[in-house]
């Protein structure tokens, strides 16, 4: 284990108060305003602790939810919310009867998990659909919604290709993960990133984690791990077209939609000329049949 040379200076259990530039220490990364930040996320690495799920909600103080088992799955919170802003989706690939796995692959085991998050989309939808300007980038190249700007209409919501931003039945306002904007701010990694007993969710600057994704990509084609990819960065089989890059972006061994991530995500503002042609198409359509029918009629 390589331990950072900073680390030395702190050689004791309790601290009066923050370390500065800590995420250098815990994520080998210093946060500084104007570079961009995101996550890397490696589901082969993903044990499905759920340990991200509860340091987020610790950290920003979001309700628990979901405290029963669906009956579908061990997972019991289901999907993002606006009370969830990471989930550890469980994936079972066992099978039934005659189709029931009988070889364990390398890495999860038939079991695939990953721990979803807001993308934080170079080129980001919701932000074109917000009217406010409650939607704004950061200086760490992230994306969060403020509060007490957001009027509840909802536009981000579909405007979103992955379903993460939602709307909240306590407040009415728009909510998502935040990629801890206040601790990036104080020079700590987030909170997720933190608590991931594994390194399966990975901070950092995105340009050197898109080269560490890439060389673990590589490994895992090495240790027999073929279908092996990344989704999220330009160029690779998971590219997300004019979405650009997505600034959290994962390392998948299925389809995209195996773990509930569109194939193809799309900006709305791509299909609005699209749909305006039409309607007016439609609309001339109507003006012509009502024309048609009301100069048929004869004269009194």
């Amino acid at each position: 284990m390589t331990v950072h040379a900073r680390a030395r200076d702190y050689p004791q259990s309790e601290f009066e108060g923050p370390i500065p530039n800590e995420s250098e220490l815990t994520a080998g990364s210093r946060i500084v305003p104007g570079r961009s930040y995101g996550f890397f996320t490696d589901t082969t690495r993903c044990i499905g602790c759920k340990a991200c799920e509860t340091a987020c909600k610790q950290w920003n103080a979001l309700p628990a939810d979901n405290m029963a088992l669906t009956g579908d799955s061990y997972d019991n919170t289901g999907a993002l919310s606006a009370s969830t802003w990471r989930h550890v989706a469980f994936i079972e690939k066992i099978g039934t009867g005659a189709d029931r796995a009988t070889e364990m692959p390398p890495y999860q085991s038939n079991w695939l998990m990953m721990s979803d998050v807001c993308k934080h989309c170079h080129n980001a939808p919701c932000l074109e659909a917000c009217p406010t300007g409650a939607l704004f980038r950061t200086e760490f190249d992230t994306v969060v919604v403020q509060q007490d700007i957001c009027n509840g209409c909802g536009y981000c919501v579909p405007a979103c290709p992955f379903g993460v931003v939602d709307l909240s039945e306590v407040d009415g306002k728009a909510h998502k993960c935040t990629l801890c904007y206040d601790r990036l701010k104080g020079g700590l990694e987030p909170a997720c990133a933190k608590a991931c007993p594994t390194d399966s969710i990975q901070f950092g600057e995105v340009e050197h984690l898109q080269r560490a994704a890439e060389q673990r990509v590589a490994d895992l084609h090495q240790r027999g791990v073929p279908n092996a990819y990344l989704y999220g960065t330009p160029g690779a089989p998971g590219a997300t077209g004019d979405l650009g890059h997505l600034n959290a972006f994962f390392l998948l061994t299925e389809r995209p939609e195996v773990y509930n991530l569109p194939p193809a995500p799309t900006r709305a503002s791509n299909r609005t000329l699209p749909s305006l042609i039409s309607g007016l198409a439609t609309v001339a359509s109507l003006a012509a049949a009502a024309a048609l029918l009301l100069g048929g009629r004869p004269g009194r």
